[in-house]
């Protein structure tokens, strides 16, 4: 999550925070060969470097506090072949193309409908046991499986790569929002795009009060009919055309497209992006970041300044403790382990007072040259590691947990392993940026030593329904 928007606040800090999905090319500011620039993506698909995005889902509470809603895993984002009533000829999205869906201010189901098309916009409140429901807007009962945000973007072009409102060189089909014929001022039939995210609104079943449902959208949206989600094209644009021509199965499988190529869950995981906005997006709240005071509407809201906020975009946060000048330590990065296939052995320690510093100590009085964190409270130890855990090039790794004994450092994840190695000469520690964004920096981690040659690991991804994870 981060208060990042380059297509509707490009270059500066966005008004509101978003979920993101994709590439790591993504940045405040970025065209189409920044997200060619990226190393690895969420989403699971080789050649596909978009990113997807929505506003982040907050529960207000009854003391006028928020906080911060979990994602019940990433998004689903469905490529759809429905080309209309005259058989349309469907394009691929070309290069440097965006859109939006939805707007961000309604508050009226009668606004969303004429800011999309009536039923672009929906929820289904998942209850496999009593049924699930669909609804326009937030629905008024809690979701025991998820609340599922959706929202269908429009497929009819004009030719144009873009449009100061970002939406008006795309046209929803006349008749039905996802199969209808193309007007003559928007002709082009590109691929339909249809976006699902599910949020854990479980976790607040017992925290209802009054007459209303307690949840809202990042930009203070209690309604739910500002619900929109952005698109930033990524793909092998020939590629992506020929899934398109060739891909005709209805099963909604990936495997089932022969043009793509699956990596596995556990690469396409460890894709992030560190945060460089400076300031707190989840957890407990008193406002909603930026300037977004709840307005119930049905008027439409309008965008508010001067609260205080940041707008500054900093330096890209660290998951690492630097250790060069204390410990001659460097860090190379955050690996991935397994509790079958360790890769770092055999030394071992345990501890809930783990910090980083205890971990290197422990291993070079061993004499090991590498330690290993992870679990909050795990240290291993070794003098390689495992092909198979080797940090992927350019990709920070999900290696975030705070360490036991400090809350200011961090010891691994799950399954990431917070890899350190003892100096060889000089000390380079392993730093992660935006891709391509020169709002911040990025280096080559330190050279590994592993039991056999480093390989190269690319991180892919779909047509018809892409998994993906946050960004």
């Amino acid at each position: 999550m981060e208060r990042a928007d380059p297509i509707v606040n490009a270059g500066g800090v966005s008004g509101h925070v978003h979920q993101i999905a994709g590439g790591n090319g993504f940045g405040f500011k970025m065209d189409y060969a920044q997200t060619q620039a990226s190393s690895c993506s969420s989403c699971l698909i080789q050649k596909d470097m978009s990113n997807y995005w929505t506003p982040a889902l907050y529960y207000k509470a009854e003391n006028g506090k928020f906080e911060s809603v979990k994602p019940a895993g990433g998004p689903t984002v469905y490529y759809q072949q429905r080309n209309g009533p005259n058989n349309d000829k469907l394009l691929a999205f070309p290069k440097d193309f965006r859109m939006l869906a939805g707007n961000a201010n309604s508050r009226s189901l009668e606004q969303t409908a004429s800011d999309t098309a009536p039923g672009a916009v929906s929820y289904v409140c998942l209850d496999y046991r009593g049924g699930s429901s669909e609804s326009d807007g937030f629905p008024t009962k809690n979701c025991p499986d998820g609340l599922r945000a959706q929202i269908y973007f429009p497929s009819c072009w004009n030719g144009e790569l873009d449009s100061p409102d970002h939406r008006s060189h795309m046209h929803y089909p006349i008749g039905h929002y996802d199969n209808g014929a193309c007007p003559d001022t928007h002709p082009k039939h590109l691929i339909s795009i249809f976006y699902e995210f599910t949020w854990q609104v479980d976790a607040f079943k017992d925290k209802w009060y009054g007459n209303t449902q307690p949840f809202v959208w990042a930009q203070g949206d209690p309604t739910g009919f500002g619900f929109h989600g952005d698109f930033v094209n990524g793909w092998d644009v020939d590629h992506l055309q020929k899934a398109v021509d060739t891909c005709t199965s209805n099963s909604g499988n990936i495997e089932d497209c022969h043009v793509f190529e699956k990596i596995p869950n556990s690469e396409s995981n460890s894709c992030m992006i560190p945060p460089s906005v400076n300031e707190q997006i989840d957890g407990v709240l008193d406002a909603l970041p930026g300037c977004n005071p709840v307005t119930n509407g049905p008027a439409s809201a309008t965008q508010q300044s001067g609260c205080g906020a940041t707008t500054v975009i900093g330096q890209p946060e660290t998951y690492f403790t630097d250790v060069t000048q204390t410990k001659q330590w460097e860090y190379v990065g955050c690996g991935i382990d397994s509790v079958g296939s360790r890769v770092l052995t055999p030394g071992y320690s345990a501890s809930a007072k783990m910090t980083v510093e205890t971990c290197i100590d422990y291993c070079s009085g061993k004499g090991y040259t590498y330690a290993g964190l992870e679990y909050s409270t795990q240290c291993y130890c070794g003098n390689s590691v495992a092909q198979q855990g080797l940090p992927l090039p350019g990709v920070l790794g999900n290696c975030k947990m705070k360490c036991g004994g400090d809350s200011g450092e961090y010891c691994g994840g799950g399954p990431g392993i917070s890899l350190y190695k003892k100096c060889d000469g000089t000390c380079q520690n392993a730093q992660y940026g935006i891709t391509g964004n020169t709002t911040s920096s990025s280096t080559t981690p330190s050279s590994i030593s592993s039991p056999s040659a480093n390989s190269k690991r690319s991180a892919r991804r779909h047509l018809r329904a892409h998994l993906n994870r946050e960004t």
